[in-house]
Parts: C-alpha cells; sequence; structure tokens
C-alpha cells in the first residue's frame, strides 16, 4: 500500500469520525434543549405559588404604563414568583392581560400568579361590587 492510499484512509476515517461526533453533538443538544422547553412550558400552566399558606404579604404597586415585563421582575424581585421570564410568559398568556389596573395591591407568597392578576384586575369581579352592596 502506497503512503498515499494510507492518508487517504485516514482521513476517511477522521472525516467520518467528526461527522459522527458533531451528529452526536447535535442530538444530544437537541434533546437536552426540547427537554428544557418542555419543562417551561408545563410550568406556565402548573406554576405553584412560592410559598404554603400563609405566605407572607406584599405590597405591589402597578403603575399606569407599567409593562408586563416589568411587571414580571417587580413580582420576581419581591419574592411573589420564583422566575419573571416565566410569569411575564403567563401574563401574556392570562385573561387577565388586559385587564391589569394601576394600583396599589397586596399580593401573598402564597398565591398563584393567576391569582395575583386576578387581584390586579379589580373591575372583573363584579359579583364582589353586587355582594357589597
Amino acid at each position: 500500500m502506497k503512503a498515499a492510499q494510507i492518508r487517504e484512509i485516514l482521513s476517511t476515517i477522521l472525516g467520518t469520525v467528526v461527522k459522527i461526533i458533531v451528529i452526536m453533538w447535535l442530538v444530544n443538544f437537541i434533546y437536552t434543549k426540547a427537554l428544557e422547553s418542555y419543562a417551561f412550558g408545563y410550568r406556565v400552566f402548573t406554576e405553584e405559588p412560592v410559598s404554603p399558606a400563609p405566605g407572607r404579604e406584599v405590597t405591589v404597586a402597578m403603575t399606569e404604563g407599567k409593562t408586563e415585563k416589568a411587571l414580571a421582575r417587580t413580582l420576581e424581585e419581591k419574592g411573589l414568583v420564583r422566575d419573571a421570564n416565566l410569569a411575564y410568559i403567563q401574563i401574556l398568556c392570562s385573561e387577565y392581560k388586559s385587564t391589569l389596573e394601576p394600583g396599589v395591591y397586596t399580593l401573598s407568597t402564597s398565591m398563584t400568579l393567576e391569582e395575583m392578576m386576578y387581584e390586579m384586575s379589580p373591575s372583573q369581579h363584579p359579583e364582589e361590587e353586587e355582594e357589597g352592596k
């Protein structure tokens, strides 16, 4: 066998090994990201409160023009949610997204984000207004 043939065989083997390694890395990357995405998506709909009842009460100011992203960051900073990015997605997917009203609210770490948004949407509970009359 000539040296040129040996180099060609080694080159082919090395190229194949590199392709296998790249494919294995890509498969692992896609698998890992798919698991992370599934876990994040699952949490969007099943996230539990930060602490069990009775929790800790926290005052939050919802100002005029405050974005959903800023609200999510505020809730995380105050310890009311674990993850601002998750809270932001939950707010965007919520029926309360467009009904959040400016004001000062007392929320609890034992509340889910949906319960917090309900509290920050007082005009959405007409049954409570009727009961007060």
